[in-house]
Protein backbone atom coordinates (compact mmCIF):
# COMPACT_ATOMS: atom_id res chain seq x y z
CA UNK A 1 0.00 0.00 0.00
CA UNK A 2 1.21 3.23 -1.29
CA UNK A 3 1.06 5.85 1.86
CA UNK A 4 -0.42 8.89 -0.27
CA UNK A 5 0.37 12.47 0.64
CA UNK A 6 -1.85 15.42 0.53
CA UNK A 7 -1.48 19.41 0.31
CA UNK A 8 -4.73 20.89 2.50
CA UNK A 9 -4.73 24.43 2.30
CA UNK A 10 -6.13 26.93 4.46
CA UNK A 11 -5.73 24.19 7.29
CA UNK A 12 -5.31 26.68 10.00
CA UNK A 13 -9.04 27.04 10.85
CA UNK A 14 -12.48 25.61 10.10
CA UNK A 15 -12.56 23.15 7.17
CA UNK A 16 -8.98 23.05 6.30
CA UNK A 17 -8.36 22.44 9.91
CA UNK A 18 -10.72 19.30 10.29
CA UNK A 19 -9.74 18.16 6.79
CA UNK A 20 -6.26 17.38 7.66
CA UNK A 21 -7.12 15.90 10.92
CA UNK A 22 -9.44 13.46 8.91
CA UNK A 23 -6.99 12.65 6.19
CA UNK A 24 -4.17 11.84 9.46
CA UNK A 25 -6.91 9.69 10.84
CA UNK A 26 -7.41 8.16 7.34
CA UNK A 27 -3.52 7.33 7.09
CA UNK A 28 -2.69 9.98 5.13
CA UNK A 29 0.63 12.32 5.36
CA UNK A 30 -0.59 15.56 4.98
CA UNK A 31 1.28 19.01 4.40
CA UNK A 32 -0.91 21.69 6.41
CA UNK A 33 -0.87 25.23 4.00
CA UNK A 34 -1.99 28.24 5.88
CA UNK A 35 -0.79 31.73 6.92
CA UNK A 36 -0.94 31.62 10.21
CA UNK A 37 2.28 29.71 11.50
CA UNK A 38 1.32 29.52 14.99
CA UNK A 39 -1.75 27.74 14.57
CA UNK A 40 -0.25 25.61 11.96
CA UNK A 41 2.32 24.55 13.98
CA UNK A 42 0.02 23.46 17.19
CA UNK A 43 -1.81 21.30 14.46
CA UNK A 44 1.10 19.68 13.41
CA UNK A 45 2.58 18.99 16.79
CA UNK A 46 -0.96 17.26 17.36
CA UNK A 47 -1.72 15.64 14.24
CA UNK A 48 1.80 14.66 13.15
CA UNK A 49 0.98 16.64 9.93
CA UNK A 50 3.99 19.05 7.93
CA UNK A 51 3.08 22.71 8.49
CA UNK A 52 4.09 25.20 6.16
CA UNK A 53 3.10 29.15 6.32
CA UNK A 54 2.18 30.55 3.16
CA UNK A 55 -0.07 33.64 1.70
CA UNK A 56 -1.58 31.78 -1.37
CA UNK A 57 -1.94 35.65 -2.75
CA UNK A 58 1.42 36.05 -3.03
CA UNK A 59 2.65 34.10 -6.12
CA UNK A 60 6.32 34.13 -5.30
CA UNK A 61 5.11 32.91 -2.17
CA UNK A 62 3.35 30.07 -3.75
CA UNK A 63 6.08 29.17 -6.25
CA UNK A 64 8.27 28.36 -3.11
CA UNK A 65 5.68 26.35 -1.17
CA UNK A 66 5.87 24.17 -4.30
CA UNK A 67 9.24 23.76 -5.07
CA UNK A 68 9.58 22.88 -0.80
CA UNK A 69 6.69 20.43 -1.09
CA UNK A 70 8.22 18.51 -4.40
CA UNK A 71 11.61 18.21 -2.65
CA UNK A 72 10.02 16.61 -0.11
CA UNK A 73 8.45 13.60 -1.91
CA UNK A 74 5.09 12.98 -4.22
CA UNK A 75 1.77 14.90 -4.03
CA UNK A 76 -1.03 12.51 -4.40
CA UNK A 77 -3.73 15.28 -3.79
CA UNK A 78 -4.34 18.48 -3.52
CA UNK A 79 -7.23 19.90 -1.88
CA UNK A 80 -8.12 23.39 -2.18
CA UNK A 81 -9.87 24.80 1.28
CA UNK A 82 -8.77 28.29 1.70
CA UNK A 83 -11.20 31.19 0.58
CA UNK A 84 -13.55 33.51 1.92
CA UNK A 85 -16.00 36.09 2.64
CA UNK A 86 -16.30 39.61 2.88
CA UNK A 87 -18.94 42.06 3.83
CA UNK A 88 -23.05 41.41 2.56
CA UNK A 89 -23.05 44.50 0.63
CA UNK A 90 -25.96 44.98 -2.23
CA UNK A 91 -24.14 45.40 -5.66
CA UNK A 92 -24.78 49.09 -6.09
CA UNK A 93 -22.77 49.74 -2.40
CA UNK A 94 -20.23 47.03 -2.96
CA UNK A 95 -16.35 47.68 -1.78
CA UNK A 96 -14.04 47.18 -4.72
CA UNK A 97 -11.45 45.95 -2.08
CA UNK A 98 -13.48 43.40 -0.85
CA UNK A 99 -14.50 42.03 -4.05
CA UNK A 100 -10.61 42.03 -5.55
CA UNK A 101 -10.23 40.26 -1.90
CA UNK A 102 -12.44 37.74 -2.68
CA UNK A 103 -11.49 36.85 -6.28
CA UNK A 104 -8.00 37.04 -5.13
CA UNK A 105 -8.44 34.26 -2.45
CA UNK A 106 -11.19 32.14 -4.05
CA UNK A 107 -10.24 32.50 -7.54
CA UNK A 108 -6.83 33.44 -8.16
CA UNK A 109 -5.09 31.59 -5.54
CA UNK A 110 -6.75 28.67 -6.92
CA UNK A 111 -5.73 29.08 -10.80
CA UNK A 112 -2.03 29.25 -9.34
CA UNK A 113 -2.13 25.96 -6.95
CA UNK A 114 -3.28 24.24 -10.15
CA UNK A 115 -0.55 25.69 -12.39
CA UNK A 116 2.06 24.90 -9.63
CA UNK A 117 0.93 21.38 -8.52
CA UNK A 118 -0.21 19.74 -11.83
CA UNK A 119 3.14 18.71 -12.72
CA UNK A 120 3.49 16.90 -9.05
CA UNK A 121 0.12 15.25 -9.11
CA UNK A 122 1.23 14.09 -13.13
CA UNK A 123 4.51 12.50 -11.11
CA UNK A 124 2.61 10.66 -8.52
CA UNK A 125 -0.29 9.49 -10.81
CA UNK A 126 2.30 8.08 -13.41
CA UNK A 127 3.80 6.28 -10.39
CA UNK A 128 0.97 5.29 -8.37
CA UNK A 129 -2.28 5.14 -10.73
CA UNK A 130 -4.17 8.11 -9.69
CA UNK A 131 -3.90 11.69 -8.60
CA UNK A 132 -6.70 14.02 -7.23
CA UNK A 133 -7.43 17.72 -6.46
CA UNK A 134 -10.45 18.81 -4.25
CA UNK A 135 -11.49 22.31 -4.67
CA UNK A 136 -14.29 23.55 -1.43
CA UNK A 137 -16.58 25.40 -3.02
CA UNK A 138 -19.95 26.65 -2.09
CA UNK A 139 -23.73 26.59 -2.80
CA UNK A 140 -23.30 30.58 -3.05
CA UNK A 141 -21.24 29.19 -6.39
CA UNK A 142 -25.18 27.56 -7.39
CA UNK A 143 -27.95 30.64 -6.12
CA UNK A 144 -27.56 34.28 -6.13
CA UNK A 145 -29.08 36.06 -3.02
CA UNK A 146 -29.44 39.90 -1.89
CA UNK A 147 -26.00 41.03 -0.33
CA UNK A 148 -24.21 37.76 -1.66
CA UNK A 149 -23.26 39.51 -4.85
CA UNK A 150 -19.36 39.70 -4.15
CA UNK A 151 -19.04 36.12 -2.99
CA UNK A 152 -21.92 34.98 -5.13
CA UNK A 153 -19.50 35.66 -8.13
CA UNK A 154 -16.12 34.57 -6.76
CA UNK A 155 -17.40 31.09 -5.57
CA UNK A 156 -18.96 30.75 -8.88
CA UNK A 157 -15.89 31.94 -11.05
CA UNK A 158 -14.32 28.98 -8.71
CA UNK A 159 -16.50 26.93 -9.87
CA UNK A 160 -16.07 27.36 -13.67
CA UNK A 161 -12.17 27.06 -13.15
CA UNK A 162 -13.12 23.42 -11.78
CA UNK A 163 -15.25 22.75 -14.12
CA UNK A 164 -12.78 23.76 -16.91
CA UNK A 165 -9.97 21.68 -15.37
CA UNK A 166 -11.85 18.49 -15.09
CA UNK A 167 -12.35 18.73 -19.03
CA UNK A 168 -9.18 19.89 -19.92
CA UNK A 169 -7.91 16.74 -17.96
CA UNK A 170 -9.91 14.42 -19.48
CA UNK A 171 -7.70 11.65 -21.04
CA UNK A 172 -5.24 11.83 -17.55
CA UNK A 173 -5.79 9.55 -14.41
CA UNK A 174 -6.01 13.08 -11.87
CA UNK A 175 -9.57 13.19 -10.20
CA UNK A 176 -11.62 16.67 -10.12
CA UNK A 177 -13.61 16.82 -6.96
CA UNK A 178 -15.93 19.81 -6.02
CA UNK A 179 -17.68 20.20 -2.53
CA UNK A 180 -20.31 22.48 -2.71
CA UNK A 181 -21.31 22.72 1.43
CA UNK A 182 -24.43 25.15 2.07
CA UNK A 183 -24.69 26.47 6.15
CA UNK A 184 -21.80 25.12 7.75
CA UNK A 185 -20.96 26.58 11.29
CA UNK A 186 -17.36 26.84 12.02
CA UNK A 187 -15.38 29.71 14.04
CA UNK A 188 -14.33 31.77 11.81
CA UNK A 189 -15.70 32.25 8.41
CA UNK A 190 -19.10 34.35 9.41
CA UNK A 191 -17.17 36.29 12.08
CA UNK A 192 -14.53 37.26 9.51
CA UNK A 193 -17.68 37.83 6.78
CA UNK A 194 -19.34 40.35 9.32
CA UNK A 195 -16.27 42.38 10.24
CA UNK A 196 -15.76 40.75 13.37
CA UNK A 197 -18.98 41.22 15.01
CA UNK A 198 -19.24 38.17 17.08
CA UNK A 199 -23.43 38.88 17.68
CA UNK A 200 -24.43 38.93 14.13
CA UNK A 201 -22.22 36.10 13.39
CA UNK A 202 -24.10 33.90 16.23
CA UNK A 203 -27.21 35.32 14.82
CA UNK A 204 -26.83 33.35 11.30
CA UNK A 205 -26.75 29.90 12.92
CA UNK A 206 -29.51 31.34 15.67
CA UNK A 207 -32.09 28.73 15.92
CA UNK A 208 -31.10 26.13 13.26
CA UNK A 209 -31.05 22.84 14.25
CA UNK A 210 -28.37 20.97 13.57
CA UNK A 211 -25.92 23.29 10.91
CA UNK A 212 -22.93 21.42 9.27
CA UNK A 213 -19.89 21.57 11.04
CA UNK A 214 -16.35 21.74 9.40
CA UNK A 215 -15.65 17.96 10.35
CA UNK A 216 -19.15 16.82 8.24
CA UNK A 217 -17.54 18.42 5.41
CA UNK A 218 -14.38 16.95 5.90
CA UNK A 219 -15.46 13.69 6.39
CA UNK A 220 -17.15 14.02 3.07
CA UNK A 221 -13.71 15.26 1.45
CA UNK A 222 -12.18 12.01 2.98
CA UNK A 223 -14.53 10.05 1.20
CA UNK A 224 -13.93 11.12 -1.89
CA UNK A 225 -10.54 11.24 -1.47
CA UNK A 226 -10.39 7.61 -0.58
CA UNK A 227 -12.96 6.40 -3.34
CA UNK A 228 -11.46 3.76 -5.97
CA UNK A 229 -9.27 5.84 -8.15
CA UNK A 230 -11.11 5.30 -11.23
CA UNK A 231 -14.35 7.03 -9.49
CA UNK A 232 -14.95 10.71 -9.50
CA UNK A 233 -17.64 12.73 -7.59
CA UNK A 234 -17.93 15.65 -9.94
CA UNK A 235 -19.84 17.66 -7.49
CA UNK A 236 -20.93 16.92 -4.17
CA UNK A 237 -23.36 19.61 -2.98
CA UNK A 238 -23.73 19.41 0.95
CA UNK A 239 -26.40 21.23 3.71
CA UNK A 240 -27.77 20.66 6.60
CA UNK A 241 -31.27 19.28 6.89
CA UNK A 242 -33.01 22.23 7.98
CA UNK A 243 -31.77 23.93 5.21
CA UNK A 244 -33.95 22.69 2.05
CA UNK A 245 -32.32 25.51 -0.95
CA UNK A 246 -30.15 28.69 0.03
CA UNK A 247 -33.06 30.79 0.88
CA UNK A 248 -35.13 28.16 3.05
CA UNK A 249 -33.77 27.89 6.23
CA UNK A 250 -36.01 26.58 9.16
CA UNK A 251 -35.30 27.63 12.39
CA UNK A 252 -36.21 25.67 15.57
CA UNK A 253 -36.57 22.02 16.49
CA UNK A 254 -36.90 19.69 13.60
CA UNK A 255 -39.93 18.11 13.99
CA UNK A 256 -42.31 15.19 12.24
CA UNK A 257 -45.35 16.75 10.67
CA UNK A 258 -48.18 15.76 12.21
CA UNK A 259 -50.97 12.64 10.33
CA UNK A 260 -53.90 14.54 9.36
CA UNK A 261 -56.98 12.66 10.86
CA UNK A 262 -60.41 11.60 9.21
Amino acid sequence: MVTRRAVVTGASSGIGEATVRDLRDRGWDVVAVARRAERLQALAEETGASAISCDLTDGDAVTALIGEIGAAGPVHALVQVAGGARGTDRVEDGRIDDWQWMYDVNVLATQRLVAGFLPLLRRAAAVDGHADTVFVTSTAAQTAYPGGGGYNAAKAAESMLVKALRQELNGEPIRVVEVAPGMVHTEEFTLNRLGGDKAAAEAVYAGVDDPLTAADVADVIGYALNTPGHVNLDLITMRPVAQSAQHLLARGALRVRPEHED
